[in-house]
């Protein structure tokens, strides 16, 4: 989707500006392999006339004057990312032509990861500006898949662990399936649970790498656990978060909200259009949107289809089920 224009505009003259660029290779990185993401940044901003031209120690850009400074401060943008040590991604990207475009948004990285994690969307910049703010204890960010509210609660949780903020990262979800039945497979309960926790140790080996994870879990700083196990204790110093809670009960949300402890902060992460509870079971998350809404401590982010970095056809997709009437 091509990015539009803030306001109607009477037809401008085109202008042109050149951004320059320190060296070969980064110049090589900006553009993309044959040129991909100058062709990319093109259509995106189709409807401000924007042109772009690989020249030698830079790229020329060619558009009405809005369109030019949208793309240079993407560009300007991009090579932070990429100088931070971000791969040069469509998606680092879109992330960058979004900040661009929100100028009053903060798309600073965070840092003191094994790679530095950047919101991609003004709702994602929301979110880890929420995620990060020391007074929100409890922070909520529900979404449809794809949109980063599990990847940016564990980033924030690795990045104050590391940081010695919390002495444990805890990440829990309850043992309800999209439609399959644990009971069927083999092992404990552990056993069972534990390919659903896959997202979660994927997340955790990107941002802290493989040897720092395995050190932490076995001196009990990391604990990736069912829901159940959360019962009857009180989490001290460590932050907490809560996976896939559209599939807690009233009294199950109300028992892993109440073991927050002192010098603890708790993310509770879901999407309230993919309940797997009974039609006749109304789901925890959604009863405490709304009793907690504007509770001092508490924060609430709705992130949209807009905000998904997945392919860019999930998002049509989420938005074709709603039109259905199958959110």
């Amino acid at each position: 989707m091509s990015l539009k224009p803030r306001k109607p505009q009477s037809p401008e003259v085109p202008v042109s500006r050149f951004y320059e660029v320190s060296s070969a290779d980064r110049l090589q990185a900006l553009c993309g392999p044959h040129h991909k993401f100058l062709q990319r940044m093109e259509s995106k901003l189709e409807d401000h006339g924007v042109r772009l031209e690989s020249q030698g120690g830079g790229i020329m850009i060619f558009g009405t004057a809005e369109g030019v400074s949208i793309a240079e401060a993407a560009f300007a943008d991009f090579e932070r990312r990429i100088r931070e040590g971000a791969s040069p991604t469509e998606m680092e990207l879109d992330g960058a032509l979004a900040a661009a475009s929100t100028p009053a948004g903060d798309f600073s990285s965070l840092k003191g990861l094994k790679r530095p994690v950047t919101p991609q969307t003004p709702g994602q910049s929301s979110y880890l500006s929420a995620l990060t703010k020391a007074e929100n204890g409890l922070c909520f960010g529900v979404g449809p898949a794809g949109t980063g509210k599990t990847y940016l609660a564990v980033a924030v949780g690795v990045a104050e662990l590391q940081a010695g903020l919390r002495e444990r990262l805890i990440v829990t979800r309850p043992a309800v399936e999209a439609g399959e039945k644990l009971g069927f497979l083999p092992g404990t309960l552990e056993e069972k649970v534990d390919p659903y926790m896959l997202p979660i140790w994927d997340s955790l080996r990107e941002l802290m790498g493989q040897e720092q994870m395995e050190r932490r879990i076995t001196r009990g700083e990391i604990e990736v656990a069912p829901l159940a196990f959360m019962r009857g204790r009180t989490l001290k110093k460590a932050f907490v978060i809560v996976d896939e809670a559209q599939n807690t009960s009233i009294p199950q949300m109300k028992m892993v909200l109440t073991r927050l402890g002192r010098n603890s902060r708790m993310v509770v992460t879901g999407d309230i259009g993919q309940v797997d509870l009974p039609k006749s079971q109304p789901s925890g998350l959604i009863h405490a949107l709304d009793i907690l809404n504007g509770v001092e401590g508490v924060s609430i982010t709705r992130l949209t289809p807009r905000d998904v970095v997945r392919h860019a056809l999930v998002s049509r997709i989420i938005d074709a089920y709603a039109a259905d009437g199958q959110a």
